[in-house]
Formats: C-alpha cells, sequence, structure tokens
C-alpha cells in the first residue's frame, strides 16, 4: 500500500497525484480481499460437492428400498424409482464435474431455455424469501 504521508509542495497537482495514489492502493486492497473471498467460497462449495454427491447416491437407494413399499401400487413405484435414478445420475455429475464445467452447463441451459429458467429462479427466489422471512 502506498505511503499516504507523502510529502508534497502543496500544489494541487501533487496532492491530486497523493489522493490517487491512495485511492488506487484502497481499491487495490478491496479487489484483493473480493479475490480472496471468492477463492474461499470456491474451495468451500468444492470441497462439499463430494459429500453432496454422497448424500443425493444414499438418498436414490432409500428410495429404492422403499419404494415397494409405497401405497398407490405400481405406478407409484415406478415415478419413485425413476426419481431415485435422477437423483442416482445427478451424484454421478456431481462427482465427475468440477464448479467451473457445473457453472458452465447451467449457463448454457439458462441461455437455451430462458423462460423456464426465469420461472424457477423466480419460485427459488420466492421459497429462499419465505425461508428467511419465517420466526
Amino acid at each position: 500500500m502506498p505511503n499516504t504521508n507523502m510529502p508534497t509542495d502543496g500544489s494541487p497537482t501533487d496532492e491530486a497525484r497523493a489522493v490517487g495514489e491512495q485511492v488506487m492502493g484502497q481499491a487495490a486492497s478491496a479487489r484483493e480481499a473480493v479475490s480472496d473471498m471468492a477463492r474461499t467460497a470456491a474451495d468451500t462449495i468444492e470441497s462439499g460437492r463430494s459429500a453432496a454427491a454422497s448424500r443425493l447416491k444414499d438418498a436414490a437407494s432409500a428410495v429404492r428400498e422403499r419404494s415397494s413399499e409405497l401405497p398407490g401400487g405400481e405406478r407409484v413405484r415406478d415415478f419413485a424409482n425413476a426419481a431415485a435414478d435422477r437423483l442416482s445420475t445427478t451424484a454421478d455429475y456431481m462427482r465427475t464435474h468440477d464448479l467451473n464445467r457445473m457453472a458452465s452447463d447451467v449457463e448454457a441451459v439458462v441461455k437455451n431455455n430462458p423462460g423456464p429458467a426465469l420461472l424457477v429462479a423466480t419460485a427459488f427466489g420466492f421459497l429462499l424469501g419465505r425461508a428467511m422471512s419465517r420466526d
């Protein structure tokens, strides 16, 4: 960080230069702090990716095991098994793709399907807002 106690001869040019250097130093510090925060968030997400994939796989197994106990007949069991297959596929996807690849895949889906993506984002925002506003 630059020295903020720079001696100046008092001219407006020197004072402006000193203030400019001080602002540049603070901007660089802020940029570095934001970069560190982003890196920490990415590392946290990346470390949780494997755990999330394992939980999804466990949920898929639990749904498959209990699908025969569900009331509603064959159609409900088929639906439960299809849901278990989706959970398992999602777990495999999370395990084999890194955070950057998943982000680019989501971006591609949103670009190709803007209407449904907007509806999903709206619903998610609504549910998140409701969850956070509850006492």
